[in-house]
C-alpha cells in the first residue's frame, strides 16, 4: 500500500495541522460532534486535508460518501443520489472537490435539495470559494480555511514514518523533505517513499534528483518561504532594488514556483503602488501570464525585470486605504439607500455627457474614503479631476 494511503487519517483526533478547527472547544469539532453540520466548504493549498476530512467527517457521522469533482461532475449523478435517499433516514454526504469551478447552472440544481437537506453538502477548493457560489449557497453554507502543516507537525509526523517502516535518512535529507513539501503531507510522504526505494540510507542527492525544486509555497532554504517573500516584498515597498533582486534569487533558489512570486508581486504592484504608475499593475499582470508560460529557468527574466520595475516606482497606498476604509464603514453597519435618481432608468438622473462631461449630482455617499497621496501619476489624475469638476487648480 502506497503510503499517501496507509497514513491517511480516518479519525479527527489523527487529523495533523488544524486544531483551529478541530481542536477540543473549535465551532467546527463542536458542529461534528452533535451532528448539526451546515452545508460547508473548505479551501486551503494541496495536501492539508481538505478531502481526508470530508472523508473522516463522512465515516464520523456514519453517512454514505460519494464524492465528485466539479470540473467532470455530471447533474444526473446528483439527481441520482438524491432519489435514492429520498426516503431514507440517514441523509449522504456529498463532497464536491475544487468547488469553485461549479457553474452558476450547477449551483442552481444543487440549491433545493440544500434547502430540503437532501444531502450534506461538502466542498473543497485550492482557492477561496466564497466569490465563485452564488449569495443563495453562501446563505444556506459556512466556509472554514484549513492550513498548510506547520514545520514542527511535519518533523514529528516524518520521525514516526520513518520508526514505523524503519527507513534510514541523512539530517539533511529530512530536512529537504520537511522544507519541499511546502506545508503538504501528502507530497511529503511520496518524496519519502520513492526515496526510499531508491537509496538506503536516503540521501539529499537522491532526493533532490527525484524533486529538484520545492513544491508550490516552499522554500529549501533555512527560512521559511514567508519571510524570504516578506522580505522581497518590503525592500521593494522601500525601493530598494538590490535587496529585491537578492530575496527574488533567494527564491528562485529555493524551487519557489514563478506564478507564486508574481502573484505576490501583482499584489503589492496595486497595494503599494497604484495609481502613482498605473502600468506597473499592467506589467505584473503581463509577468504572471507569461512565466505560466515558460517556467524556469527563463522565468527568472521577467521576473526580475518586474522587480526593478516596482522597486524604481514612485509608492502610494491611497486606493488601498481607500477600499479598506469604506468595507469597514460597511461591516460597521454604515449602508446608505441608494438615491432614486440614480437607480435603473430613472427620469430624474442627470446624464453627465449631456452636461459637458460633469454635472453635479448627489449619488448618496457624504463620506470621504479617497485621500491622494500626490505621488507620481496620481498628480496628474487630481489636476483631470479638479478640470473635470471644473475647479481652479494648475493644470500639470
Amino acid at each position: 500500500m502506497l503510503f499517501a494511503q496507509k497514513y491517511r487519517p480516518t479519525t479527527l483526533d489523527t487529523i495533523l495541522g488544524q486544531e483551529h478547527l478541530l481542536g477540543a472547544d473549535a465551532p467546527l469539532r463542536k458542529l461534528i460532534d452533535a451532528d448539526a453540520l451546515p452545508h460547508i466548504f473548505f479551501y486551503g493549498p494541496p495536501g492539508c486535508g481538505k478531502t481526508t476530512l470530508a472523508r473522516v467527517i463522512a465515516s464520523t457521522l456514519d453517512r454514505p460518501f460519494y464524492e465528485f469533482n466539479a470540473t467532470s461532475l455530471k447533474i444526473e449523478d446528483l439527481r441520482k443520489i438524491f432519489r435514492e435517499y429520498a426516503h431514507a433516514l440517514q441523509k449522504p454526504l456529498i463532497f464536491i472537490d475544487e468547488v469553485h469551478r461549479l457553474s452558476k447552472n450547477q449551483q442552481e440544481v444543487l440549491l433545493p435539495f440544500m434547502e430540503q437537506g437532501a444531502a450534506l453538502l461538502i466542498g473543497a477548493s485550492t482557492e477561496n470559494p466564497y466569490y465563485a457560489m452564488t449569495a443563495a449557497i453562501r446563505s444556506r453554507s459556512h466556509l472554514f480555511k484549513l492550513h498548510a502543516i506547520d514545520k514542527e507537525v511535519m518533523a514529528a509526523f516524518l520521525e514516526s514514518v520513518l520508526e514505523k517502516e524503519s527507513i534510514g535518512i541523512e539530517d539533511e535529507a529530512k530536512r529537504y523533505v520537511i522544507d519541499s513539501s511546502g506545508g503538504d503531507l501528502r507530497a511529503l510522504l511520496n518524496l519519502l517513499e520513492s526515496g526510499a526505494h531508491a537509496a538506503s540510507p536516503v540521501t539529499l542527492e537522491t532526493l533532490r534528483a527525484i524533486r529538484p525544486h520545492a513544491l508550490q509555497a516552499g522554500s529549501s532554504e533555512s527560512d521559511s518561504h514567508y519571510d524570504l517573500t516578506s522580505a522581497m516584498i518590503k525592500s521593494i515597498r522601500g525601493s530598494d532594488v538590490d535587496a529585491g533582486i537578492y530575496y527574488l534569487a533567494r527564491l528562485i533558489a529555493g524551487g519557489e514556483p514563478p506564478e507564486f512570486i508574481a502573484r505576490r508581486l501583482s499584489i503589492l504592484a496595486s497595494e503599494d503602488i497604484g495609481n502613482a504608475n498605473p502600468n506597473a499593475l499592467n506589467l505584473a499582470a503581463s509577468t504572471l501570464t507569461i512565466v505560466k508560460q515558460i517556467g524556469y529557468p527563463e522565468a527568472r527574466i521577467p521576473l526580475a525585470q518586474l522587480v526593478v520595475y516596482l522597486a524604481s516606482s514612485p509608492k502610494s497606498n491611497s486606493s488601498y486605504l481607500a477600499i479598506n476604509d469604506a468595507l469597514k464603514a460597511i461591516e460597521s453597519g454604515h449602508i446608505t439607500l441608494v438615491p432614486s435618481h440614480i437607480k435603473t432608468r430613472h427620469p430624474d438622473y442627470r446624464y453627465p455627457h449631456d452636461h459637458g462631461g460633469w454635472v453635479e449630482q448627489d449619488y448618496g455617499v457624504s463620506d470621504t474614503y479617497y485621500h491622494s497621496k500626490k505621488s507620481g501619476f496620481e498628480i496628474k489624475l487630481d489636476a483631470w479631476l479638479s478640470k473635470i469638476k471644473g475647479e481652479n487648480l494648475p493644470e500639470i
